[in-house]
């Protein structure tokens, strides 16, 4: 009997082991079915493609930045001027200070009605007031109260004061200049020189729109982008930051952002990104990244610059960085200048045909880059190298040398197209 009962346990034993692992088995099962409903497993790469409702969304949206930069460019009037006959005149403002010149017959015993006097050998007596617009829009003076002056423009404001003098002088004449621009101002921040000038100290801050003035304009007035600071240099790391980066100017308008590329204007004479600037604008030009090797890749291509040579190591990495090259480009006749400043302004260029490596597969000519190399893209066959290396020299000295900041204000000052390629 004990061994009876000890074998009944024993089958007792290996059926409840059997049921637990049946068990096991459908419950792992279970789980196993239930799982995919629950985890967020993902989509291979391999089988991944961008939606094209984003894709779409995405360039609808890049080409009305675009449309919207180059209308801003190139627009005939705004709250600080406007055109006339073709002519650019200022709008003025409240804050504005006007000095009004009134030319009259000289008599010797003429009172003194204005804040300055002097008679002429001409027998005219020039009669000389400085007005100050008020926040109302109106200006007063001996000859008139409560004139409205906002909003006209010199010509037009001029035309005014002559019709309410007439009741006073016959046959007037008058000058009226704008001794003081105080209504209308843009803020420039960001990578901008400290230079001595005219007005003091030059540097990021408010300044005056005394006209039609664009982006650059407003830059170089405040000082220019600081230039000329060597990358690892421990003026960029410890103090001072590095250059300005003029491929990504930031224009604050009304809460509306835009990103402008003034390399193109800068040295290519494209004035699509260069926007007309508006009262109340704020301009950033923000510091370049602090590539230790670099190259520049410049002329015929969508958005020119400087690029690590780590992402630019080719020359086909470095063109597709740009967004490739514009309709007018070359590609037959591709430059790349190397050594400018080891060579002390005497590069070896090179040439590559961009189409040869698109069209043909042709690898040899997606030549290895090197820090400090300008991958120029033409929009005409280049004949004479010496010609060449002449008309780029400007561009070069820019981006590689440690020339004084106030030598590119200054020329720029002098002669904006000084240095277009």
């Amino acid at each position: 009997m004990p061994g009876m009962k000890t074998r009944l346990k024993q089958g007792v034993s290996m059926k409840r082991g059997f049921l637990l692992i049946a068990l096991l088995f459908l419950a792992s099962g279970f789980f196993a079915g239930c799982g995919p409903a629950g985890v967020v497993q993902g989509i291979p790469v391999t089988d991944y493609s961008p939606p094209k409702a984003d894709l779409e969304r995405m360039k609808k949206e890049a080409d009305e930045q675009a449309h919207e930069i180059r209308r801003l460019s190139e627009v005939k009037e705004n709250s600080v001027f406007t055109e006339r006959n073709g002519v650019a005149e200022y709008i003025i403002g409240p804050g504005d200070v006007l000095t009004l010149t009134y030319w009259m017959p000289f008599f010797s015993y003429m009172p003194s009605v204005g804040q300055q006097v002097s008679g002429s050998a001409e027998g005219f007596m020039q009669t000389k007031f400085d007005v100050t617009v008020r926040p109302d829009g109106k200006l007063s003076y001996s000859f008139g109260d409560d004139i409205p002056a906002a909003g006209h423009t010199v010509s037009e404001l001029r035309s005014i004061l002559l019709e309410g003098i007439r009741n006073y002088i016959k046959t007037p004449r008058l000058d009226v200049e704008i001794k003081e621009y105080k209504s209308k101002t843009v803020l420039v921040f960001g990578r901008i020189n400290n230079l001595p000038s005219a007005k003091g100290i030059s540097g990021p801050g408010r300044y005056p729109v005394t006209g039609k003035m664009t982006v650059l304009d407003m830059i170089n007035i405040a000082g220019g982008p600081v230039t000329g600071i060597s990358q690892g240099s421990v003026l960029v790391s410890n103090y001072y930051g590095g250059n300005g980066d003029l491929r990504k100017v930031e224009l604050i308008r009304k809460g509306k952002r835009y990103t402008l590329n003034l390399y193109k204007a800068l040295f290519g004479g494209d004035m699509s990104h260069n926007i007309i600037v508006d009262d109340g604008d704020m301009i950033t030009v923000p510091e370049e990244p602090t590539f230790a090797r670099r190259v520049y890749v410049f002329g015929q291509v969508n958005s020119p610059g400087v690029f690590s040579l780590i992402d630019a190591n080719d020359l086909l990495t470095a063109i597709s960085l740009t967004g490739g090259t514009t309709p007018v480009a070359v590609k037959s006749d591709i430059k790349i200048v190397r050594g400018y400043e080891k060579r002390k302004g005497k590069p070896i260029v090179l040439s590559a045909n961009l189409d040869d490596i698109l069209k043909r597969g042709d690898m040899r000519q997606n030549i290895k880059l090197e820090d400090g190399d300008l991958v120029y893209v033409p929009r005409m066959l280049i004949g004479d190298i010496n010609e060449f290396i002449a008309n780029i020299n400007p561009l070069m000295l820019f981006l590689t040398t440690q020339s004084p900041p106030s030598y590119y204000r200054d020329a720029w000052r002098k002669d904006p197209n000084w240095m277009r390629y």
